[in-house]
């Protein structure tokens, strides 16, 4: 296996799809130079490519797969709800299982509502802590990815110099985002309580919500400190704030989440990718009065009206009870164990090279990181550009020899990946670094 290879079927059809596709694709995340891979199948752990060359994924779908690719449970349950409907302007059973089966888990999960993305679900649950507070502004951490819309993009790209004095600066992620987004948008600095505090109380009275990821990818699945997690928790509290959690991705921390692993109960939370069985997925939930922004009033109107074509879908309701079920308390813990074990034996190969790096991370969740830099803070914790440039010299190289990682050296397991696998990453890993270590970052 050879990555790239000008001659591959993938090199082909990357030709083929720019002449129909901006850049060959319709996901900016999946773009890969100097051309993406295009698979024919996948099972499991292991996908396969047009080639014909074999991968073992640590992507999942960016964490959405749960349970690997073609998860017999979920396949059944599709096939199953195939043959009753497909999509339909009417409610179904499946709805409701779903809706049930979460909100009996999550303690903080009075009340529901789906939508069919990450990005869906983060843009409802701001604009229901808008149409609940009667307030403007919304407050997000710096650095971190809440998917594709406007309000969440602020400062997504930040840089440490993007700061005036301490404060982060409010900046477009997207060409062409209107300067009145920027200003209704506050950005705090990541795990810095005390500048945090006085952002917070600055603009306290028009601030809607502040939202948090536990566990951001971009900032290397590095999770808030405790006391700074606290700290957003008592100023929410204190200035009647909604404290908003991002789970689209740490909801696979554990049976309750993210939350429940961290023992913190939000106002209202967004939630995505696993709780759809890999069909797209989104939902809001939280308390039921702050939920009801969502019910029409005496007037019949809704302070938040909310549809969509396909919302609360039956295939990806189906699925997603299927691969929900199938998780309870025992198996998150066997996962998680799992995803220990892969980051104490890559942590070991790091350390046989005797070369900088560390591995962060929790639960299923991991991020490899080539400096032995603290990730405390953004500063520290933010990407270098010569180790993004050895990063993906080395992610060329794992995928040549049979391993699928995101660009940024973030991965996740599923219930199919096994100790074999791990092994295989790790060796692969070692190998790869010492063919790329001319290019390894003068720490």
């Amino acid at each position: 296996m050879e990555y790239p290879n000008p001659e591959s079927q993938s090199a082909t059809l990357a030709a083929r799809a720019r002449h129909v596709l901006p850049d060959g694709n319709s996901r900016t995340t999946i773009a890969l130079k100097p051309y993406p891979i295009y698979i024919e199948s996948a099972a499991g752990a292991e996908v396969i490519d047009v080639d014909g060359n074999h991968y073992i994924d640590f992507n999942n779908n960016y964490t959405s797969l749960l349970h690997g690719h073609c998860f017999e449970p979920v396949t059944r349950a599709v096939e199953s709800q195939l043959t009753k409907a497909t999509a339909c302007s009417f409610t179904t059973v499946a709805e409701i299982e779903l809706a049930e089966l979460l909100c009996d888990r999550v303690e903080s999960f009075e009340k529901i509502r789906f939508c069919n993305s990450g990005s869906e679900a983060v843009m409802n649950m701001l604009k229901a802590a808008r149409a609940f507070t009667g307030r403007p502004k919304v407050a997000k951490i710096e650095g971190l990815y809440h998917g594709s819309y406007d309000f969440a993009e602020v400062s997504l790209k930040n840089r440490p110099e993007d700061r005036k004095g301490l404060v982060p600066r409010s900046t477009p992620y997207s060409f062409g985002t209107p300067d009145s987004v920027l200003h209704e948008v506050i950005p705090l600095p990541f795990n810095e309580a005390e500048v945090t505090e006085a952002i917070v109380e600055q603009h306290a009275d028009s601030l809607a919500c502040i939202m948090i990821d536990l566990m951001p990818q971009t900032l290397s699945m590095s999770s808030p400190s405790a006391e700074y997690l606290s700290t957003l928790a008592r100023l929410a509290n204190q200035y009647n704030i909604l404290l908003a959690f991002d789970e689209v991705i740490s909801f696979r921390l554990g049976y309750s989440g993210g939350q429940g692993m961290f023992g913190l109960k939000p106002d209202i939370t967004s939630l995505g990718k696993i709780i759809g069985g890999g069909f797209p997925v989104g939902a809001i939930a939280g308390r039921a009065d702050i939920m009801s922004v969502f019910e029409p009033g005496a007037d019949g109107i809704a302070r938040l009206p909310h549809g969509g074509t396909f919302n609360g879908n039956p295939i990806t309701m189906a699925a997603g009870k299927a691969a929900m079920s199938a998780m309870d308390v025992e198996k998150f813990n066997q996962l998680n164990a799992l995803g220990d074990q892969l980051r104490e034996e890559t942590a070991s190969t790091l350390a046989d090279l005797n070369m900088p790096g560390q591995v962060i991370g929790k639960g299923s969740l991991f991020a490899v990181r080539f400096h032995d830099r603290p990730m405390d803070n953004f500063a520290d914790i933010l990407v270098r550009d010569d180790e993004r440039v050895f990063m993906e010299h080395l992610r060329n190289y794992l995928i040549g020899n049979g391993i699928w990682i995101g660009s940024n050296m973030a991965g996740c397991l599923s219930t199919a990946t096994t100790e074999d696998h791990i092994d295989k990453f790790c060796k692969t890993l070692s190998a790869g670094i010492e063919a790329c270590k001319e290019s390894f970052p003068a720490n």
